[in-house]
């Protein structure tokens, strides 16, 4: 139970206490009338005695009574009817509520605060881990528990209005006064007059109430006198007779109203009438019921509510309450609403009237003193001596019966020896317990003995009487007498001083259930549980009280039954173990009872109460009952907020509540809602809680949607918010934007550049404010989700913003804040009509903003009606794109308007060290962006662009630039990680048709009709590398786009050709384009814009070329210089038949180099063109000649083999051939660059050694252009393309494919296509750091090889007669050729011999004559003729090239001197003749 004001034992002593009549003249009543009290009410307050009393018990000892109270109450003399009762009680409850701010021991949960006792840490039950941090959060600070006055106010009033019985004597009268003004004529005559009167009502026979204790009434005569209005003199000498004639202990002379109006009007007199006053008792109300204040009113207790007092009423109320820890906020005041009456009943009248009337008025402290007084010589010389004597003649006649012993021995025998009595069945015992004893019957006298002890706290000696009665009356079948002997018997034993007996709480039970089941008594039956409950719980006995409480609730009484749950629930959170969800459980029956009851605000508080442990331990269903029934009473007690939070709850919460449920529950909430927001229409729109808002997924767009495609036209991708984010792309854009601004400013990036963010999410850098442009939309993407499992209709969707003008060019700012659709002229607000969603579906809103001013704007969020849809659950399923089209969504009417903010935490911060101890979030300002000036808007059209080529295929297609805004743009750019994918023709495009109708059955290439005469000999042309972009310093990524005139006007579009050239590796190609455009003007917060392409290509096989250079044995050209060299080109179709190609032809070769040239084809073959079906392969060689420098042009040679000449110096063959030599030299550049420091140290040392590499170099770049054709829907297609080939070193071969040669050279083109599926599970992981490969200290062997070129000239067959002469002289020629750029020394050694026996066996010994040691020196590219001869002996095959010739550089001493070697055998014939 909760914890009580009073001790258990002061509560049971000031529940049973010496009932005291009041009989009073007309004058009299008068007199304290004058103090707006009535005799019984002047003298209430001071009925408690402040000082011990004694008395004697029959045995003679001495007794002392303590703290010992009396009732004085007023004579009535009809009992009080059931409904009378029901109606106050009801009333006591209903304005006795929480008192706010007061200390409490306070656990909170969620926004309720529950209170429970300290011991409560203790517990130990298994649930405990799950309620732990609700139980741990206690104030230990002093031991305060959860108190109910309401509880203690029905208990005291139910007690006292309790009607007299006839089977106990507790509520009978003990004595009556007499009272009799002084001003009266003849006061002796009066109190004769009231005696007999007092008389009449005890003895007659039509007067059955009230009860008296014995016939022999003590009378006691109070004689009262004005002290301001009457004569002294005569109250004395009337009090002096009243002496003689009653006696000094019978009678009381009792001054009262000293004060005089007039004087000390200022002085403070305490009050203490109030306290009693506002406990309403039901003597008050049938006695003098002419006065208004007394009259019971007889309107419904359905409709009481305590709101109805006056707000002074409630200070009066809360002055004198104790600490209620359970308290719960509710507004004060009363309501004007037609739900409810207001001021109901007349307990709120007697408030009223008592509350605004002063008490006491007339009296002075002095008179307070001798009220006291008066009491306690009342008490001392009349009362107490009365009760002793009572108890003495009791106690005599009851020994002086003989039967006396007989009766209880016989009752003893009956309870002890197993009788058979009380198993008697309930109709015996039904019938047994309407037995009525007459007055004088000797077991009443023993119950009345014990009633008198029992009333002056003698326990011990009512304990023995009670238990004397108990068994006389069981032996008797009295079961209602038993009842009360037993109830009685229980409470005595527990009174007794110093505990001798336990508490036989088996005697409570046996008389509940005699007085429930037996008697059909729940008043007594209920006066027992509370007797009980209160003593089991002083003695920690709390799961016996509440199991005691909870027994006794029924159907009969909500309002007692509500009470007895609510104080079981007490007892649940008050034992060792705290058992919170027992006391959250029957706090919830509590609740119901009380609503049943009509005490709506109990209701609530008992639900909010018991919500505190229900709350987010997962109890859905739980927590949805008790929030509905929260909101229902808050919206009945007109607390429309509360009402309003508790919907909100359930809806919120993920609800596992049936469709037709969850929309009862919408409808509800909508319905309290529209209540609330008609209190106040101009207030601010609330926020709804409904549907939810995954802030964090809001994504932000800058820009128009893309356009679709038309026909052939194909518009640039863009961005949108249809794609999905990828950090890997958008990293590649931002990588691309620099590298086009780092272009643009030379090098440098600005400090304030911020990379162009289209699309804002998660993902992105919002950590600067996002620039969007003025005119341009703005589309946020909010992300709904209906948590429910019917459909959420919103009508009228929008955002809501604030926006301040700024004009970023001047100085002065202005501010205007708009929200939702107003000030349409700074910015235009699109509103969505219906928004349809369906149960538990996840779906986006995309809401547009059109801003028609600069400044700053800011997104809060979005405002809407919420709204249901008419057969809800009928429309699970549908797709809700039909009703958004057609807009025939019936809404059931009810919608309300409000809002809900779009809050978006940053991302956490993790740099310093300080924020990586703490938790600290970055700002996020997707929501924010700054409105700039106008700029330039470019859109780009792709026409006839291709989605298939073939690698190396070329094709021409067409790009229109279109200015849509109204600024002119300039400064064009394309930049792309493949430059080498397209192009838009160098300086010499000029030639090349501007329309793609013009072009249709023309070649990509530019082309002229060759001669005849002139195949398989090298056409020559020159272009310099300039003109395409390349050898200039920039980036090639970055590429200029041509516009006219540099500018682009608004409105106007510009067609371009575009050639494109198939990757070189199959598969699916992405390659992001990104055009960059400035405006003509300056702006201060935007410089730039860009436009994204993503293009998709396939690409499928084609060719391979594998290519390889050699030295010629031919030293000297037609111009007579050295150096000629051949070239072998391997050429295989690899294409597979699945793509339609039917044949490759290899139509023209070209060359293209600084230095090389190729000078015409060696081919035997004498077919024209060369063919290659699937899987054919071609070989091709050509002879390669040095060419003069043309300062620094590149030599173009074409060597054709068709009858048109491509030009191959002309776009987009040289365009794309520039593009390769810049990727490929960009590779060689980024490796060479990483050893600048390295060279720098040793740089003459790497001079040698770079001298003799370049002489194995050859700078020589081939392209292999060729015509595919291909049948596709039964026609002939012909398509072109090139391939390039860089050839670096003589005898190393080169690829089309140089990320691919390593697997080609190990398997060959024969496995290859095999392993190409498998390719990327093979690529080995590589988990160290890749050390760069420095350049060679010493030149490789093959290198120092290169430096002297040797041939030799001889015939090749010579005819010689031995028999003439035996010995054969043939001269030879010995060429020397320096290769390299330097003086090299040279020294011939002819003494060197074939050792090994093979040789020997194949070729003949011979010798050579002359001198045997040459040294030259070789100039620069030097060919020198060396004469030698050879001596053979007999004919035979021989082998010439045995001279060992060495070489080094000039400069240096001996380093690098090796052996060089003749390029092939050197064999000559010597025959005989």
């Amino acid at each position: 139970m909760a914890q009580c004001v009073q001790s258990v034992q002061e509560f049971i002593q000031d529940s049973f206490v010496p009932l005291v009549a009041a009989l009073c003249s007309e004058e009299a009543e008068r007199l304290t009338r004058r103090n707006n009290l009535s005799f019984a009410e002047l003298v209430k307050p001071f009925c408690r005695l402040t000082s011990e009393v004694h008395m004697r018990d029959p045995n003679n000892q001495l007794h002392i009574i303590k703290n010992l109270k009396i009732a004085v109450n007023n004579i009535i003399t009809h009992p009080p009817q059931p409904g009378a009762i029901r109606k106050l009680l009801n009333d006591v409850v209903s304005v006795s509520q929480p008192v706010e701010g007061l200390v409490a021991n306070v656990i909170t949960a969620g926004d309720y605060d529950l209170n429970i006792s300290d011991r409560s840490v203790k517990a130990s039950v298994p649930w405990y881990s799950n309620w732990k941090e609700t139980l741990m959060e206690l104030n230990t600070s002093a031991f305060y528990s959860a108190t109910t006055p309401w509880f203690e106010s029905y208990r005291e009033c139910f007690l006292q209005s309790m009607p007299a019985s006839d089977h106990e004597f507790l509520n009978h009268y003990v004595a009556c006064m007499l009272v009799v003004s002084s001003s009266e004529p003849d006061p002796v005559e009066q109190f004769l007059k009231l005696s007999q009167e007092q008389h009449r009502i005890q003895h007659s026979s039509e007067y059955s109430y009230p009860k008296w204790f014995i016939p022999n009434t003590l009378k006691y005569y109070v004689l009262l006198h004005d002290v301001s209005t009457g004569e002294e003199q005569r109250a004395d000498s009337i009090y002096e007779e009243m002496k003689q004639r009653y006696g000094t202990q019978g009678c009381y002379l009792l001054k009262i109203n000293s004060r005089v109006s007039n004087r000390g009007t200022d002085e403070q007199i305490p009050d203490p009438w109030s306290q009693y006053l506002q406990k309403n008792t039901i003597q008050n109300q049938d006695c003098y019921e002419d006065c208004p204040y007394t009259v019971i009113s007889n309107k419904s207790t359905d409709h009481l509510i305590s709101d109805g007092l006056d707000s002074e009423i409630k200070d009066g109320l809360s002055n004198n309450f104790k600490t209620h820890p359970l308290q719960l906020d509710h507004p004060s005041g009363s309501l004007d609403t037609s739900d409810y009456v207001k001021a109901a009943g007349s307990l709120q009248d007697t408030k009223k009237s008592n509350s605004g009337t002063p008490h006491g008025a007339c009296l002075t402290l002095t008179d307070h003193d001798r009220i006291r007084q008066f009491i306690q010589e009342f008490t001392f010389r009349g009362l107490l001596p009365h009760i002793e004597k009572t108890i003495r003649q009791l106690n005599d006649q009851l020994i002086s019966r003989k039967g006396l012993s007989r009766s209880l021995f016989s009752a003893t025998k009956k309870w002890f020896s197993g009788s058979k009595v009380p198993e008697k069945s309930i109709n015996e015992l039904k019938n047994t317990s309407g037995l009525l004893y007459p007055p004088e019957a000797p077991e009443l006298q023993i119950r009345k003995m014990a009633d008198l002890c029992f009333l002056v706290q003698h326990y011990e000696l009512a304990y023995s009487c009670y238990h004397t009665a108990k068994k006389d009356f069981l032996n008797d079948q009295a079961m209602l007498y038993a009842a009360g002997a037993l109830e009685m018997a229980a409470v005595s034993a527990f009174l007794q001083p110093g505990a001798p007996r336990p508490y036989p709480a088996h005697y409570m039970e046996t008389a509940i259930q005699t007085y429930r089941d037996i008697c059909k008594n729940m008043v007594l039956a209920e006066r027992c549980v509370l007797l009980s409950a209160e003593i089991l719980k002083s003695q920690s006995k709390y799961s016996e009280a509440a199991a005691l409480l909870i027994r006794l609730t029924s159907e009969d009484s909500d309002l007692r039954s509500a009470l007895l749950l609510e104080q079981a629930a007490h007892c649940f959170i008050n034992m060792k173990s705290p058992m919170v969800r027992k006391f959250a459980f029957h706090m919830i029956l509590a609740g119901h009872r009380f609503s049943k009851a009509g005490q709506k605000k109990h209701a609530l508080r008992c639900y909010c109460q018991a919500m505190q442990v229900y709350k987010g331990k997962g109890w859905s269903l739980a927590e949805d009952h008790i929030n509905f029934t929260i909101g229902r009473q808050s919206f009945t007690l007109r607390q429309l907020d509360n009402a309003v939070s508790a919907f909100r709850h359930i809806l919120i919460n993920d609800s596992k509540q049936p469709p037709a449920q969850q929309g009862a529950f919408l409808r509800e909430y909508l319905y309290v809602y529209k209540n609330v927001t008609q209190l106040s229409p101009d207030g601010p729109l609330p926020q709804l809680p409904l549907p939810y808002i995954n802030s964090s997924a809001t994504r932000v767009f800058f820009g128009h949607d893309r356009r679709p495609a038309e026909g052939e036209k194909q518009a640039a991708t863009h961005v949108s918010l249809d794609q999905e984010y990828d950090s890997e792309s958008s990293q590649q854009w931002k990588e691309l934007e620099e590298q086009v601004v780092s272009v643009i400013n030379k090098g440098i990036i600005p400090s304030n550049f911020q990379p162009t963010q289209f699309c804002l999410n998660r993902y992105s850098d919002n950590s600067r404010f996002p620039l969007a442009v003025v005119e341009e939309p703005i589309t946020v993407e909010v992300s709904f989700r209906n948590p429910l499992k019917v459909p959420l209709l919103l009508t009228d969707l929008s955002l809501l913003w604030k926006f301040q003008p700024k004009d970023f060019n001047a100085k002065h700012d202005g501010e205007t804040k708009g929200q939702g659709t107003c000030d349409d002229d700074m910015i235009g607000t699109e509103a969505i009509a219906e928004f349809l969603i369906n149960s538990e579906e996840t779906k986006v809103a995309r809401l547009k903003l059109f801003p028609h001013q600069t400044g700053e704007l800011h997104i809060l969020g979005v405002v809407y009606n919420l709204g249901t849809v008419q057969g809800a659950v009928t429309l699970d399923g549908i797709d809700p794109s039909i009703g958004l089209q057609t807009g025939k969504f019936v809404s059931n009417g009810l919608s309300v308007r409000g809002r809900q903010d779009l809050e978006i935490q940053g991302p956490r911060l993790n740099n310093t060290k300080e924020e990586k101890t703490s938790i600290k979030y970055g700002p996020d300002r997707r929501l924010d962006p700054i409105i700039t000036e106008e700029m330039p808007l470019l859109e780009v059209f792709f026409i006839n662009f291709p989605t298939g080529l073939l690698c190396g295929e070329i094709r021409k297609a067409y790009v229109e630039f279109v200015n849509v805004s109204r600024c002119p743009l300039t400064a064009l750019k394309v930049v792309s990680k493949h430059p080498e994918f397209f192009t838009f023709g160098g300086n010499t495009a000029v030639l090349t048709p501007l329309s793609p109708s013009a072009s249709e059955n023309c070649s990509a290439y530019k082309t002229v009709v060759t001669d005849p005469t002139s195949v398989r000999t090298a056409l020559l042309s020159s272009a310099s590398s300039v003109d395409f972009g390349v050898g200039t310093g920039g980036q090639p990524e970055v590429i200029p786009v041509p516009l006219p005139d540099t500018v682009l006007l608004p409105g106007a579009s510009v067609q371009l050709p575009m050639w494109l050239r198939g990757p070189d590796e199959e598969g699916v190609h992405e390659i992001n384009f990104l055009f960059y455009y400035e405006s003509i003007k300056r702006h201060s917060k935007m410089c730039h814009r860009v436009l994204r392409h993503t293009a998709v290509i396939c690409t499928s096989r084609s060719l391979h070329i594998r290519a390889t250079v050699c030295r010629s044995n031919a030293l000297e050209d037609e111009e007579g210089r050295g150096g000629n060299m051949l070239v072998f080109v391997d050429v295989e179709n690899i294409n597979t038949s699945e793509t339609g190609v039917k044949e490759f032809h290899i139509v023209q070769v070209s060359s293209n180099s600084k230095h090389w040239k190729l000078q015409k084809s060696v081919n035997i073959s004498e077919d024209k063109d060369t063919k290659l079906a699937s899987r054919e392969r071609a070989k091709l060689c050509f002879k390669a000649v040095r060419c003069k420098n043309s300062e620094g042009n590149y030599t173009f040679a074409d060597i054709v083999f068709g009858n048109e000449q491509i030009i191959s110096s002309a776009s987009p063959c040289a365009d794309f051939f520039f593009q390769s030599l810049s990727s490929e030299f960009k590779r060689t550049h980024v490796q060479s660059h990483t050893h600048a420091s390295q060279r720098a140290v040793k740089q003459s040392f790497d001079e040698t050694v770079r001298l003799i590499q370049r002489c194995s170099e050859v700078d020589l770049n081939l392209v292999v252009l060729w015509k595919a054709y291909v049948v596709e829907d039964n026609k002939q297609l012909i398509l072109e393309g090139q391939h390039h080939v860089a050839l670096n070193t003589v005898g190393k071969e080169a690829f089309s494919f140089p990320q691919k040669q390593g697997f080609k050279k190990i398997l060959g083109n024969s496995d290859w296509e095999d392993l190409e599926q498998e390719l990327p599970e093979m690529v080995l992981l590589k988990f160290f750091r890749s050390e760069n490969t420095p350049v060679p200290a010493r030149p490789t062997p093959e290198q120092l090889s290169n430096l002297i070129k040797t041939s030799l000239h001889y015939p090749e067959s010579f005819n010689h007669s031995f028999h003439q002469k035996s010995l054969c002289l043939v001269p030879v020629t010995l060429l020397l050729s320096n290769c390299s750029q330097a003086v090299v020394d040279v020294m011939i050694d002819l003494r060197h011999k074939t050792i090994s026996p093979e040789a020997l066996e194949i070729h003949g010994s011979f010798t050579w004559l002359g001198q045997t040691q040459y040294k030259l020196q070789l100039k620069s590219q030097e060919v020198y003729s060396l004469q030698l001869k050879a001596c053979f002996v007999h004919t035979g095959v021989y082998n010439l090239g045995t001279p060992r010739v060495f070489a080094k550089l000039a400069d240096q001493v001996t380093l690098f001197e090796t052996s060089q070697q003749n390029s092939m055998p050197a064999l000559i014939i010597i025959n005989d003749i």
